[in-house]
């Protein structure tokens, strides 16, 4: 057999799912994204591993401090990456404030130091951190390392940014994994039976579509008790955000269901006596899975945006709880983005993260139609 009919052979007798792979590779900006939102969801897992200072942790000498300048020579010769420490002076003449580095003395950056504990994964103990500052070189101590400068109360916006993104990016992800269970459950059950089940169904779809989501989200926020716990919070956020989303999976759900619920072997299941659930869920939903889970990742930046919305209206995530959207929300007012820009940093983050998950998306439903 030639190696070409043999590869002909290969392509027209693999699965779709491994068909998708293979097109998949192809695709450049799918990779790149799926490369970086790995580092991302990485970051989310090792976050207290990764952020040098814990959520709270503060230093009111270094209230809205540009990034710190990390220097790698002194006195022209390379010591390694060390930092200055800051020193405040007051003028008597108007009592006004400037920071200023005491160059005198080096800080350097150490790798795998310990600090504050945390559990991995919320099971084990442990204090190990990827950096932090050691003591100075003539032996004094309290430089800081603020990658990404510092926010109104002295708090490291690197680390908070880091801690953020397990609210930011786990909320979105759980939220569309329901809206998926929710849009196949009742997009399933209006296309299959039609009727006035199918009639009301598409009303409230309608109704939920047509008003406008800011209003709706705080209408749903309006429900949320006061004073819940961070947990709950996350619970409720997570609701609401599916409750949103669902509608038009179940749209895509349902016109599928009206394509293929009259096909020959939909039909032979009926007449062999196979239960309404088994034809749902073993014969109609696997034949188009792959378009369903590229409609999942298209709605997940929705979801990112819905979240930072939510909690930059104030209607989400609250301090001391940090998310992207609550860090942004803290750098609302124009004046002080105009002194401070280096505050709005976590919207990178949020912009890179929705073209990455938009990106890969876009890969998937190339990939999802193989023999195009």
């Amino acid at each position: 057999m030639s190696r070409k009919k043999k590869t002909k052979e290969d392509y027209y007798l693999a699965s779709q799912w491994t068909l998708m792979g293979r097109k998949l590779k192809k695709h450049k900006l799918a990779k790149i994204s799926f490369v970086i939102l790995l580092i991302l969801y990485l970051g989310v897992i090792f976050a207290d591993f990764l952020a040098p200072y814990e959520l709270e942790q503060f230093d009111g000498i270094y209230r809205n401090c540009a990034p710190t300048t990390v220097r790698f020579s002194y006195d022209g010769k390379f010591v390694g990456p060390y930092v200055h420490k800051l020193v405040k002076t007051i003028k008597k003449t108007d009592f006004s404030v400037t920071l200023s580095e005491d160059t005198s003395e080096i800080y350097k950056i150490k790798f795998f130091v310990h600090g504050s504990e945390y559990k991995v994964l919320g099971l084990v103990k442990c204090d190990l951190h990827l950096f932090g500052v050691g003591e100075g070189s003539n032996g004094g101590t309290g430089a800081k390392v603020y990658l990404f400068g510092a926010d109104s109360l002295g708090r490291d916006i690197f680390s908070r940014v880091l801690l953020g993104s397990r609210i930011s990016l786990t909320m979105p992800f759980a939220s569309a994994i329901i809206s998926l269970f929710l849009g196949i459950l009742i997009g399933a059950l209006s296309g299959y039976y039609g009727g006035a089940l199918d009639m009301v169904i598409q009303r409230i779809i309608e109704v939920i579509g047509a008003v406008p989501q800011i209003p709706l989200w705080m209408a749903l926020s309006a429900s949320i008790p006061a004073g819940i716990s961070t947990v709950k919070m996350y619970f409720y956020m997570t609701i609401i955000l599916s409750f949103i989303n669902w509608t038009g999976m179940a749209r895509i759900v349902r016109g599928k269901f009206l394509s293929l619920k009259n096909e020959d072997y939909v039909m032979a299941a009926r007449l062999a006596g196979v239960s309404t659930w088994k034809i749902i869920w073993k014969h109609l939903v696997p034949g188009f899975m792959s378009y369903l889970i590229v409609s999942m990742t298209l709605g997940i930046p929705g979801s990112i945006v819905g979240e930072t919305s939510m909690s930059y209206l104030g209607l989400g995530i609250k301090s001391p709880a940090t998310s992207w959207g609550v860090l942004l929300q803290e750098a609302s007012s124009v004046t002080d983005v105009a002194l401070h820009p280096h505050k709005l940093i976590p919207i990178i983050f949020v912009t890179i993260t929705v073209l990455a998950f938009n990106f890969l998306g876009d890969g998937l439903r190339d990939a999802a139609d193989p023999y195009k």
